[in-house]
């Protein structure tokens, strides 16, 4: 089964939309993590899809919660 990857453009889009809610985060004073924007620019780099990236927080999600 191939994996299915966004555009450039569209990876571009929501990189732009990302860098807004990173400030946004910052002025309300819960700013991300360097662990959280890696796992986004890992995303980013890879064109994951929606799907793709829910699963995969949800599969570290549970991970953490069985430790």
């Amino acid at each position: 089964m191939t994996e299915k990857r966004l555009s450039k453009a569209a990876v571009a889009k929501r990189r732009k939309l990302r860098l807004e809610a990173m400030n946004l985060q910052a002025i309300e004073g819960n700013p991300l993590d360097a662990e959280d924007i890696a796992m986004f620019e890992m995303f980013e780099r890879e064109g994951w899809d929606d799907d793709r990236c829910r699963a995969y927080i949800n599969a570290c999600a549970r991970a953490l919660a069985s430790k």
